[in-house]
């Protein structure tokens, strides 16, 4: 049986507003009801933090697998700091908010944010967006690797052209000796091919 989901909550900091305030009791009610929601679905709720400077910290030290921003107004700054708590090390984030400015809304999918709820706290909710939200982020992780894979690889090609361009121009060697030079050469070494290309073109800057 799989472990479940280790999640950390982002609440505002309610410990500097007046807590006999209508908006404090709508966003501890909000709070509450998410809290209930993902215990009913079985998530490990590890956190509930705000959204400040010592964020980035706590994250890196609870390493939870999901983060929940749960914002009833000023989405935009408890998702900068997210952002910047997670710019290290990419987690899935899912916001909930009633704010209806959404006009930053593409700002925050470009950070990394997977789900965009608007009004949709309701705890039968819950489990198919953290779904969603979850299979989102590991399709888009998939995408990165496979792309980064593809800029290695392009890369690693360059440099092989180039260490076979410094063979064929100093040893007179035409295009297939030299592939056939420098491959018998990571053989013989026991190494990748592009190591012996990058240190051929290395010996030649030296030497000029």
């Amino acid at each position: 049986m799989s472990q479940p989901l280790r999640i950390v909550v982002i609440i505002p900091d309610l410990a500097v507003m007046d807590d006999q305030e209508d908006h404090v009791r709508q966003q501890l009610e909000r709070s509450r009801a998410l809290r209930m929601g993902l215990l009913e679905a079985q998530y490990d709720v590890v956190a509930t933090l705000p959204a400040d400077v010592f964020l980035h910290e706590r994250i890196a030290q609870l390493r939870p697998d999901l983060i929940i921003v749960d914002a009833e107004s000023e989405a935009r700054d408890a998702l900068e700091h997210v952002v910047l708590a997670t710019r290290d090390e990419r987690r899935p984030i899912v916001l909930f908010t009633n704010d209806p400015d959404t006009t930053h809304v593409p700002d925050a999918v470009a950070a990394g944010v997977c789900a965009y709820i608007v009004e949709g706290l309701a705890p039968p909710r819950i489990r198919p967006i953290l779904q969603v939200a979850m299979a989102r982020f590991q399709h888009e992780q998939a995408l990165r690797a496979e792309l980064k894979d593809a800029r290695d690889e392009l890369k690693d090609r360059k440099t092989i052209d180039r260490a076979k361009g410094i063979l064929m121009q100093r040893q007179a060697l035409s295009e297939k000796q030299a592939y056939d030079r420098l491959r018998k050469l990571a053989m013989d070494k026991g190494v990748k091919m592009v190591q012996i290309a990058q240190r051929m073109i290395d010996a030649a800057e030296l030497l000029g």
